[in-house]
């Protein structure tokens, strides 16, 4: 076989590498109506491990694409029924995520720039250089084909986020809170929010406020607990001039301002009664009045309330009004605390140091192991908002480009001192959980004794630490120097033991 000419889209390496692994998963298409050729193509790829079809011409490619998904297809420019250009432009058109190498033989410059003008990834020549090359060029296919659809994933990953404004995180319990902003969003629902401080509750009312057909109007966040009681009434539902001393003019109320948008009613929990009375005529009848008015306004106002206290707790010391929460939690979402997210933690990590190094115009810094070990270890009580702020910390106070486990806010000197060896950890463990008798283990076998000692230093160790942690998982772990699910699994092993 003589040497012939190879027109590349991509340049490819003279002596291409030995097929990949997972390339037994190839699949390929050989359209060509030479039957020698096209069988020489078939035998040669499939002995490369690759599942490969051939067809002689362009209508039995086209039904061959109606039943099966290959990744590469084999064209050859002169087909009986079709050229090979405007087979390509009809299998793209099916199928625009199919790679394509385009055959002939002759060599055409002039093919192969419009061959890749429309889209082929490779151009070669009959003869064709030698068997490896032919399949090198496939494999390079292949791998741009799966390029090109992770990509095509990331983006549609990235514009399903970006439904969610800031809420960062891909964990199992994130999903189910995605899932509940979706269905929530188009309806007009009161929606209860619920978690922790620091747990992303306004940006989840933002979320359904953005999703939903008032994303054009006004979004409005009322943090009860700050406002004044002896003013909550007034900046809700407004006042007229002189309807108390320093009213000077009429001033309309938050949920005049948020007309046919949303207002979400932030610590719904520190609302005074008296309010609460006239929000529950709010709920019903869609209408408010102003203070030292006797009319009422009507408004269109979609209500999200949002809380991190038991809200039923407050029912039974009437401090809040039953008939209240029952309209307020028509639907309820649920926010899971930072520490129930573990593998969220890395991704909030990466997303805060780019904010900050955009923000302070520094560059990207890079975190060190033991940063990593720290931040993943850490119970973080103050949830999502204190991992932003110690980010923000170690950002503006480390130096360098690494951000250090010394860096981190929650880190104190006794989280820094080494850890002690294992042979240095139990020998402390035994002196100060009552020492070791010997003796009541000398009448065992040396592998019996070992496990038995070794599970009982599991057993108090691990007790001692869940004590001290008050029952949390994640800072006894912590307090061990260890991740965890490695903690964790040494418990597991101490009760299945």
């Amino acid at each position: 076989m003589s040497a012939s000419t190879l027109v590349p889209q991509r340049s490819l390496s003279a002596a291409p590498p030995p097929l990949a692994p997972d390339e037994d998963d190839l699949h390929v298409l050989v359209v060509d109506d030479e039957p020698t050729l096209r069988s020489s193509l078939v035998r040669m790829l499939s002995a490369k491990g690759m599942r490969v079809g051939g067809v002689e011409n362009a209508q039995s490619a086209l039904d061959y694409l109606a039943r099966e998904q290959p990744d590469v297809a084999l064209l050859d420019m002169m087909l009986p029924d079709m050229q090979g250009l405007e087979l390509l432009q009809k299998l793209r058109d099916r199928r625009p995520d199919l790679q394509f190498i385009m055959m002939t033989a002759h060599a055409d410059v002039n093919a192969a720039v419009d061959s890749m003008r429309m889209g082929a990834y490779h151009f070669l020549t009959k003869p064709f250089h030698s068997n490896d090359a032919v399949a090198h060029a496939v494999v390079k296919a292949a791998e741009h084909r799966r390029l090109l659809l992770r990509a095509q994933k990331l983006e549609e990953r990235l514009l399903s986020q970006a439904r969610f404004g800031e809420i960062i995180g891909t964990s199992t319990k994130m999903a189910s809170v995605y899932k509940l902003i979706d269905g929530v969003a188009a309806a007009t629902s009161t929606v209860l929010i619920r978690g922790e401080s620091g747990t992303g509750k306004e940006l989840v009312a933002r979320a359904i406020h953005q999703n939903s057909a008032r994303a054009t109007k006004a979004f409005v966040p009322v943090n009860c607990a700050a406002i004044p009681k002896e003013l909550v009434e007034s900046e809700l539902f407004g006042h007229v001039r002189g309807a108390f001393t320093g009213a000077q003019t009429a001033r309309a109320g938050l949920f005049e301002t948020a007309n046919q948008g949303t207002i979400l009613l932030d610590e719904i929990g520190d609302l005074p009664l008296a309010a609460q009375v006239k929000l529950l005529r709010t709920l019903q009848e869609g209408e408010i009045k102003r203070v030292g008015s006797d009319d009422m306004r009507y408004v269109d106002v979609r209500v999200l309330a949002a809380t991190n206290v038991d809200l039923v707790s407050k029912i039974a010391d009437g401090s809040f009004r039953r008939d209240l929460y029952y309209r307020l939690n028509v639907i309820q979402i649920v926010l899971p605390p930072l520490r129930e997210r573990g593998e969220d933690v890395m991704m909030l990590t990466h997303h805060f140091l780019q904010k900050f190094a955009a923000r302070m115009q520094r560059p990207l810094k890079k975190l060190s192991p033991e940063a990593v070990r720290a931040l993943r270890s850490y119970a973080f009580p103050g949830n999502v908002r204190e991992l932003e702020h110690a980010i923000e910390h170690a950002v503006v106070l480390s130096s360098g480009d690494w951000i250090e486990a010394s860096d981190l806010p929650f880190i104190g000197e006794a989280d820094l001192a080494p850890v002690p060896a294992v042979s240095e950890t139990r020998a402390v463990a035994s002196s100060q959980m009552g020492g070791l008798d010997a003796s009541s283990y000398a009448e065992l076998p040396y592998a019996e004794a070992k496990r038995r000692i070794l599970n009982a230093f599991d057993d108090e160790y691990t007790a001692e630490l869940l004590k001290r942690a008050d029952g949390n998982l994640s800072e006894a772990a912590r307090l061990a120097g260890l991740d965890r699910s490695n903690f964790r699994r040494i418990i597991k092993r101490k009760h299945a033991g």
